[in-house]
């Protein structure tokens, strides 16, 4: 990491809050926030304007937030179960403050008579400005400003029982803390590495010992690749689609109470509602989009599903069913790709040391992007958590200071189970002029260092770990003035495609040769292995997206319907239908672990597949003739990173791309370049 004489203009964040602290925070921010939004309501018409009403509104809430983010985020991070409850009750009342807040109809009025003011009086605002007005006054009317005080009473009493219900849900998946017990026989085929990592247990009267595995990514999903025992691949499958069957009945209640605001609101469905602001524009759209993309995709996942059942049936001959489940898919897909390409998953770990790759992809990004991140100890309460100044390269000023970031990558007990970026803190312009700096935290879970043993990261790991970054860079390197436009705040089917655009430097030569190094003999990866590692990319794609449209297809059937059938039954025969696999005789509680539904991605998930269109364009037009150009990155920084939501994305999207998208370089990369194997 690079040093930097500098003192920064801001300080980190000070993680020291106790659980009373927390409380009495909350409830002093909330306080103080009615009393503010009592003035802006008390305004008489002469006085509101663009300053006082939009202007003070938008500073406020930036000024809120940055006090309040960090008090809601201890609930994934912390190792205290009282700092997380209070953390969790923090959120819970800043969310209903928050739907208090935005059902106001007296500050909607006084928006109302701003805007009027501005114009009636010809006030010139600049795009970002104009923006502002525009968001602020659909806001008012998203929540339903214009209906009788009645009405209005009983949506913010139903938006609050849906905040309620959903944060159950997240505190629900964020504590889980289940295992599954298998003996040493069982865990067959799994690799030394992960099982010298589960706890084991002495049996007595001559059984087997056992060894717990959690539902932690790290435990679990070696056995779904590398057990060679189907039972023991079932066992775990079904036991990790059931670690949350509590969340099914709250799923359930969140549905109904999302269908009750949406009729409320005067919007046929909730993904009505939803998409009205995204850039898909209409629930239609949607649904027209993922149904081509599964017509498209069955017949290419059909044909994955073949070779894999062939598969099958060569290891287990008479015993096989003939059938595809679930807990099949990943197995013999590994085994495909070990087989056709002759390519070990568990060999190709061994090049990934995370204490290698980790550093490397933040060189990368610094290379790419024209920055340097400089570590510091200062207030990071446990060593497993990194934190960096981030700056402009070869700094001159305190003014090339960009924000912190955060890096808590490793497992523990009752953190948050997979990865994440938070934007904890985001960037805007202060009352004073001055600028107020961005503070981003990366949240995952890599397999951890143990004494005499390197811990090592699977490709797919590297992957995910790159496309976090992204969000982590789009966090940092956003400058907008209003902190509702900053970073990833953008259209939800929009948020992910700068992220997706940078997982291609993960199968780009070159940077694999940057993040390699043998965990033994210390080499790079080989040309052999890197081709036979781009050529599985493609390796039964089809049913990889299929399940992807799977979600999305899901998630719009609550959304678009009033479904009475078990969401557990519809959950395992859409699977089936769209994805092509089993799930066995029992249904299990699959919907119950479908956290992006009631963590903002409702009516949203399609957003997935959609942002990829534009993200394979992206990466193909700007960056696939040259990954690693300087140029091309800062023209990705000012083009993308830099306006956040502060204009039309597709406004972002054209200046990048010096014209319209297109899905071209989408459908190239699942049509034209499936990999086919040597017999085909």
């Amino acid at each position: 990491m690079a040093t930097v004489n500098l003192t920064p203009p801001q300080e980190p964040l000070a993680w020291k809050h106790t659980p009373e602290q927390i409380r009495d925070k909350t409830n002093e921010l909330i306080r103080d926030g009615r009393k503010f939004l009592d003035t802006i309501a008390a305004l008489p018409e002469d006085k509101c304007s663009f300053d006082t009403v939009f202007k003070a509104l938008a500073l406020h809430e930036a000024e809120f937030d940055t006090l309040s983010e960090p008090l809601s985020f201890y609930q994934n991070v912390s190792p205290d179960s009282k700092l997380r409850d209070a953390s969790n009750e923090a959120e819970k009342l800043l969310r209903d403050f928050g739907i208090e807040s935005s059902m106001r109809l007296d500050v909607f009025q006084a928006l109302k008579r701003a805007d009027k003011n501005i114009r009636a009086q010809g006030v010139g605002l600049t795009s970002e400005e104009a923006r502002l007005v525009e968001k602020m006054l659909l806001d008012g009317k998203r929540a339903g400003l214009d209906l009788s005080d009645t009405e209005r009473e009983k949506l913010l009493e139903t938006k609050k029982k849906l905040s309620e219900t959903c944060l159950e849900f997240s505190k629900n998946f964020n504590e889980e803390k289940g295992t599954i017990s298998f003996t040493k026989e069982e865990l067959k085929g799994v690799p030394e590495d992960v099982i010298s990592q589960y706890s084991r247990s002495t049996s007595v009267g001559g059984q087997p010992d056992k060894y717990a595995v959690t539902f932690k990514t790290p435990d679990i999903f070696p056995i779904f690749k590398s057990a060679q025992n189907p039972l023991t691949r079932q066992r775990a499958s079904e036991a990790y689609e059931n670690r949350l069957t509590q969340n099914v009945p709250l799923l359930r209640r969140a549905i109904d109470l999302r269908w009750e605001i949406a009729r409320m609101l005067g919007y046929e469905t909730w993904a009505d509602y939803i998409v009205e602001v995204k850039m898909i524009k209409t629930s239609p759209n949607v649904m027209q989009f993922l149904d081509n993309l599964v017509k498209k995709m069955k017949v290419i996942g059909e044909k994955d599903r073949v070779a894999l059942l062939k598969l099958k049936a060569e290891e287990l001959g008479d015993k096989s069913d003939g059938k595809f489940y679930i807990w099949d898919y990943r197995y013999y897909d590994r085994l495909y790709i070990e087989k056709t390409l002759d390519l070990d998953e568990a060999k190709i770990k061994e090049y990934f040391p995370v204490d290698v790759v980790v550093p490397a992809i933040l060189k990368i990004y610094q290379d790419l992007l024209g920055v340097v991140f400089v570590e510091i100890t200062k207030d990071v309460d446990r060593a497993d958590v990194q934190v960096f100044q981030v700056w402009n390269k070869d700094p001159q000023s305190p003014s090339d200071f960009l924000g912190y970031t955060y890096l808590d990558l490793f497992p523990r007990e009752s953190k948050y189970g997979h990865a994440a970026v938070w934007p904890l803190i985001s960037g805007f312009t202060k009352k004073d002029g001055t600028r107020n700096y961005p503070v981003t935290a990366m949240v995952a879970n890599l397999a951890k260092p143990v004494p005499g043993k390197t811990a090592t990261m699977r490709h797919d790991d590297v992957v995910t770990f790159f496309h976090e970054m992204g969000h982590v860079f789009h966090g940092l390197l956003s400058h907008v003035t209003f902190n509702r436009f900053h970073g990833t705040s953008v259209a939800r089917d929009f948020v992910e495609a700068p992220s997706q655009m940078l997982e291609n430097w993960c199968w780009e030569p070159e940077v694999l040769k940057l993040m390699s190094k043998h965990v033994e003999t210390g080499e790079i990866l080989s040309d052999d292995l890197i081709d036979k590692l781009i050529k599985s990319r493609y390796v039964n794609a089809g049913l990889y997206f299929l399940r992807q449209l799977f979600f999305g297809k899901f998630d719009m059937e609550l959304h678009t319907k009033l479904v009475d059938k078990d969401y557990n039954e519809l959950w395992s025969d859409m699977r089936e239908t769209i994805s092509l696999v089993k799930s066995g005789q029992e249904h299990t509680a699959g919907p119950g672990t479908f956290a992006h539904i009631t963590g903002g991605y409702d009516a949203g998930y399609y957003g997935y597949m959609y942002s990829l269109v534009f993200s394979a364009d992206m990466y193909k037009t700007v960056f696939a003739s040259n990954p690693l150009s300087p140029d091309s990155g800062k023209k990705y920084r000012d083009s993308i990173l830099k306006p956040g939501g502060s204009r039309d994305e597709m406004d972002s999207l054209k200046e990048f791309l010096g014209r319209e998208p297109n899905p071209e370089a989408f459908l190239e990369s699942l049509e034209a370049k499936q990999f086919k194997s040597p017999s085909a």
